[in-house]
């Protein structure tokens, strides 16, 4: 029976002497009701939330329906798939073997997970567990390689992906870039350490521990589990299920409840399971050049409302989900949804956060001078000569026009955005919280623009290669997938087996781009003699340098 405002106390003792109360007499629970009745007025999928202060929760919420089919209602003890929250779990389990001795942090993976390719340099433990280690993400390689996301994407094929592997992203420890692929290379790790599946050691050592009864890590997608709850989209005015059969472990496939999360909550104040390793999961990574990182073990380390947080998202299969714990007030706040793109789940914290949580003392950061700046004229021959198309990465492009006295800018698949002038080198641009900034070479000639630490070059548009240099079959070896790039009504369009015809247009010489998220970037690559000879994909800032070679 569904819990109403109006409903009696409820109170269940959690591990670690915390309780679950459905508090009646706090106006504040009143507050959170009225933000999300609306799931409760239509049948319609809505979202399951938990508040908790020093080891109590103070709120347990379930509003709109698990089963749209069949009406059934989502209570507190409702079971999700969490998605990328399940990464705070691989990162404590990553931080047990650590602190046991049975991992080096700065450890080759290969060293525990040697089919993955040696790229010259090593891949350490560290690097995965902080995001920085260079392997492609595997949700936007596996769609390169012909997969769709109603598929069956098992473990097992993930891992395949991932030993295929034969460029990076980047050098390890160059950047810092979410990775899934890197947890699930982890969990691989933790499996062949400790001897037991992923499942069964996290059962053991954290989720049983923890009394966390309705968790595990789904390793098969036709398992029945009770309490479940359903993706849903909404599309053509009706609601549909969202097909959901990934076994993604380590990066996703965590299924749980908001009543199990706020046990997790309150064990990141008292530290009942875990001990040190709970240390070391706040500990935050550093790139190569000294950089920090603010990721860490499955956590996020940010400023949230003026206090030092750790947060984490999801967002798998219609499911929507948002973590927050803020340390110094031993508060937390979880928020499970399933109704896709309507609801917001990191925006439900925030708000229910105001209703909860005082503003601390974390400094924010200070508003750039140059976006309260006086505007300055600039002359229309400086606005011309800045005029152009600039590269800031692949697929990535910005199109500046000279529009009267001022400038506006164009991005890649964006609207166009004004430019104010702070200087008469920088601009600040409003719509992006950031200048750009032009530099001239030595002959005096505008070269570049500088934005947010990129430096994008002006480009020489004069040459426009004839597009019947790219028609022909491109093959890649690492994917085991091929595309045939075909030239119809005068426009190129990248044909695939499952995929289908994908336009492509021209972004600038041998560079295109298309609609399709996934492929946002086909540049065709030439020999000394001039000849495409193959193109790389980037498929999303996530999937880089994917090489197809040029058959015929």
């Amino acid at each position: 029976m569904r819990l109403t405002p109006a409903a009696v106390l409820l109170a269940v003792h959690l591990c670690g002497g915390a309780a679950l109360a459905q508090g009646t007499s706090d106006p504040r629970a009143a507050r959170v009701d009225s933000l999300f009745a609306e799931y409760d007025r239509t049948p319609s999928p809505g979202l399951a939330l938990a508040v908790v202060r020093d080891g109590r929760v103070l709120l347990r919420r379930g509003y709109g329906l698990a089963d749209v089919e069949h009406r059934v209602p989502i209570t507190p003890s409702t079971v999700f798939d969490v998605a990328s929250l399940s990464k705070q779990f691989t990162g404590l389990a990553v931080a047990m073997l650590v602190t046991e001795g049975k991992v080096g942090l700065r450890d080759d993976i290969r060293r525990y997970v040697p089919e993955l390719a040696n790229f010259g340099r090593p891949i350490t433990v560290e690097q995965l567990v902080h995001h920085t280690s260079g392997l492609r993400d595997w949700p936007g390689t596996l769609l390169v390689a012909g997969r769709t996301f109603d598929d069956a994407i098992s473990f097992d094929q993930i891992l395949a992906m991932a030993y295929r592997q034969r460029t990076l992203n980047f050098v390890p420890g160059a950047e810092h870039l979410y990775s899934n692929t890197g947890y699930v290379v982890l969990a691989e790790m933790v499996e062949r350490v400790t001897g037991r599946s992923f499942r069964a050691f996290t059962d053991e050592r954290i989720f049983r521990p923890l009394g966390m009864s309705a968790s595990h890590f789904r390793d098969d997608p036709a398992e029945a589990i009770p309490r479940r709850a359903f993706g849903y989209a909404y599309a053509n005015r009706r609601w549909h299920r969202t097909p959901n059969e990934l076994t993604a472990l380590g990066s996703s496939s965590l299924f749980s409840s908001v009543d199990d999360m706020a046990r997790w909550l309150t064990n990141l104040d008292q530290g009942r399971v875990g001990g040190r390793a709970l240390a070391l999961m706040q500990t935050q990574g550093r790139l190569n050049d000294g950089t920090p990182v603010p990721y860490g073990f499955g956590l996020e380390h940010e400023c949230y409302l003026g206090n030092p947080a750790v947060t984490h998202s999801g967002s798998w299969a219609s499911f929507k989900t948002f973590i927050l714990h803020i340390p110094q007030q031993r508060f937390g706040i979880v928020v499970l949804a399933n109704g896709g793109d309507s609801i917001d789940a990191q925006r439900a914290v925030s708000e229910i956060a105001d209703i909860y949580l005082a503003h601390g003392n974390c400094p924010g950061d200070p508003l750039p001078a140059a976006a309260t700046g006086p505007t300055v004229p600039v002359p229309a021959a400086t606005l011309d000569a800045y005029a152009g198309l600039y590269r800031l990465g692949p697929g990535w492009y910005v199109r500046i026009r000279r529009q009267g006295a001022a400038l506006v800018a164009q991005a890649t698949n964006e609207d166009s955005v004004s430019m104010a002038a702070r200087s008469q080198r920088e601009f600040w641009v409003e719509n992006y919280g950031a200048a750009m900034v032009f530099q001239r070479d030595a002959a005096g000639r505008v070269s570049r623009l500088d934005y947010r630490g990129i430096h994008a070059p002006k480009l020489d548009e004069s040459r426009r290669p004839p597009l019947g240099d790219y028609v022909g079959e491109y093959e890649s070896a690492e994917l085991g997938t091929s595309y045939r790039v075909t030239l119809r009504g005068g426009a190129l369009e990248l044909q695939h087996r499952r995929h289908g015809t994908i336009p492509l247009e021209r972004l600038w010489r041998d560079d295109f781009g298309s609609a399709t998220w996934f492929l946002r970037s086909i540049e065709f690559r030439r020999d000394a003699a001039g000849r495409v000879i193959a193109l790389v994909v980037n498929g999303d800032p996530r999937s880089r340098d994917i090489r197809f070679m040029k058959r015929r």
